[in-house]
């Protein structure tokens, strides 16, 4: 009988482990978060739907629901969830070459892809496949986010200047927009840079300004993060007031009032097949971005995640997204940095939000019909600058050029191909050279330190050799891509070693052995057999001994296993083995920096 392990309640709603310790001091923090987040969700919200090509409601609308679902089944007490850059970069990539941007076709797939990336996520908790993130390497992911920032940068230019320019290439950004420099609307220009100089100042001196004129740290840091609304505000009004809309200003325009109204997405078959890969895309980025935030925030206060079920949590927020009319959505850094700066204890935090939100598109949208367009272009271009990060090619480049290559072909595949095909470039070269690494792994021929029981490179200390045992040291797990590699490498070294009559393969770092690589082990003690020479195991860990014991090997082989490489030598050279260590020890080690004295 399958017993089915227990679910408890707080594992189902964990919002049940944070209710029951709630206070009157948590809810007066988490509503104080509440006002600041939901001043920075508005303008970012509607920016971010205008990054997807949806309209700017829509931003507003997916940033409802998705924070009341992720209060009740999030782990995280400071995580902000909602519309981001790069999954909004993501979305607009996957759906602009399949539909009119803003259509009514076009705002029905958005909420499909919402709907199949939440299956995904709740998908892949059920399965416990949250380990599949791992795979987006940092290199990886630093080149695609760069690379997003870039792209996103140069397609919000054409909101800036008031004219039409499109593509979905660096390339085709840069040609449309320098082709259409001549039709440039002054007073737009005028209020996007404007816009951007007042936020990029307001970001690195509003703080400090507002702290000189006499507010305190909390208030100017408070104040200085509601500057987007003030810049909205004001750029509104001016609209308004000087009628710049005539002067051919593109302005958001009519915005629905009230709250959307609760429906499913249409299901069609043949556009699910289209957006599934690009839903799968956007759910590991966007789980693997909010992850990331999450921890490290968890970890500042000492308390915990869960990734699996963090899954699950936004798997629900992107369904509660889906059915009210919202965009793929996850968790932003930027929002979640101004929650736990300004004191959020628990998601209600969130759930706050939401209802901030649901204010203002109940009773404040017609406010929005004025607003210039430059002014959200300037706030998603302030946002996403910060994530640019140029100088990580050079870094990662001269830690290992493997992964500065993956890096750099992420980038440019993003930059010159696009959002999907550069991503999945940068991971398919990521896996590749990792396979090209493993294939031919570290193999040491090591000797005893004189006056000690350890066993050292020769190529790296003075160490003593047993002239009748040869001991190799393997450093990488033994698995199909080096199986090969680890035969002949043994052959190479036996017959450059013709004196020996017994092999020792010291395994401190394998952690793994595969069925290719215990054939090649199989035929290693087969081909040393009928040499004469008998094969040893040393430092075999526990896991991969049981492994063992489910073959043929251990009884086929022609040595023994011995827990310990002095255990081996002692008994196969024991002469030499005690010799050694009572000579003395003198500089064993030969003059090599010390950072490369580790093995």
């Amino acid at each position: 009988m399958i017993r089915l392990p227990k679910i408890t309640a707080s594992q189902l709603l964990p919002c049940l482990s944070w209710a029951r310790e709630y206070n009157r001091d948590m809810a007066l923090k988490d509503g104080l978060a509440a006002v600041i987040v939901t001043l920075m969700l508005i303008p970012q919200s509607l920016a971010y739907a205008m990054l997807a090509g949806l309209p700017p409601v829509i931003g507003l609308y997916a940033s409802i629901l998705p924070l009341i679902a992720y209060a009740l089944f999030g782990t995280s007490r400071a995580l902000a969830v909602g519309p981001v850059a790069v999954v909004s970069l993501m979305t607009g990539a996957i759906l602009m070459p399949l539909f009119p941007a803003g259509s009514a076709e076009y705002v029905q797939a958005a909420m499909l892809m919402a709907m199949l990336s939440g299956l995904i996520l709740i998908g892949m908790s059920l399965l416990r496949l949250g380990f599949l993130v791992n795979f987006l390497s940092h290199p990886v992911v630093s080149g695609f986010v760069t690379a997003s920032g870039i792209l996103i940068t140069l397609g919000q230019l054409r909101h800036i200047l008031g004219i039409k320019a499109g593509g979905d290439t660096a390339f085709e950004l840069l040609a449309s927009t320098l082709e259409g420099l001549g039709a440039t609307n002054l007073p737009t220009l005028l209020i996007g840079l404007g816009s951007i100089a007042f936020l990029y100042l307001a970001r690195k001196q509003g703080k400090s300004f507002l702290e000189a004129i006499g507010l305190s740290t909390g208030a100017a840091a408070n104040l200085s993060r509601a500057a987007p609304v003030l810049a909205l505000v004001v750029t509104a009004a001016l609209v308004a007031w000087l009628n710049l809309a005539e002067a051919g200003v593109p302005v958001v325009g009519q915005v629905p009032t009230g709250l959307p109204s609760l429906q499913l997405p249409t299901f069609d078959l043949a556009l699910i097949y289209q957006l599934l890969p690009g839903a799968v895309l956007i759910s590991l980025v966007g789980f693997m971005e909010s992850v990331s935030v999450a921890q490290t925030f968890a970890a500042r206060r000492r308390q915990r995640i869960h990734p699996n079920q963090e899954l699950s949590a936004l798997g629900s927020a992107n369904i509660a997204s889906a059915i009210s009319g919202g965009m793929p959505v996850t968790g932003g850094f930027s929002r979640s940095v101004v929650s736990f700066e300004a004191g959020a204890q628990t998601p209600l935090a969130g759930a706050l939000s939401a209802l901030g939100i649901g204010v203002t598109v109940m009773f404040f949208t017609p406010l929005f019909e004025s607003l210039p367009r430059a002014v959200l272009a300037a706030t998603i271009i302030v946002a996403v600058l910060t994530l640019v990060d140029l100088r990580a090619i050079g870094r990662t480049w001269k830690y290992s050029r493997q992964d500065g290559l993956a890096l750099i072909a992420t980038l440019v595949g993003v930059l010159v191909v696009g959002v999907e095909t550069g991503i999945i470039l940068g991971l398919a070269l990521s896996l590749l050279l990792f396979l090209w690494r493993t294939s031919k792994p570290h193999m040491a021929v090591v000797g005893q330190l004189p006056g000690s029981q350890h066993f050292r490179n020769e190529e790296r200390f003075h160490v003593v050799q047993s002239p009748h045992v040869l001991t190799v040291r393997v450093d990488e797990s033994l698995y199909f891509p080096n199986a090969r590699y680890l035969e002949d490498r043994i052959a190479a070294l036996v017959e450059s070693h013709p004196g020996i009559d017994a092999l020792v393969l010291m395994c401190p770092g394998v952690n793994l052995i595969d069925a290719s690589a215990l054939e090649s082990l199989e035929a290693i003690n087969e081909r040393l057999g009928t040499a004469g020479i008998t094969l040893h195991l040393s430092e075999v860990k526990g896991p991969v001994m049981d492994q063992l014991h489910k073959s043929h090997l251990l009884q086929q082989l022609t040595g023994n296993v011995y827990l310990s490489q002095y255990e081996a030598m002692a008994a196969l050279d024991p002469e030499t083995t005690q010799r050694t260590l009572a000579t003395k020890a003198e500089a064993c080690a030969k003059k090599q920096p010390m950072e490369e004295q580790q093995s």
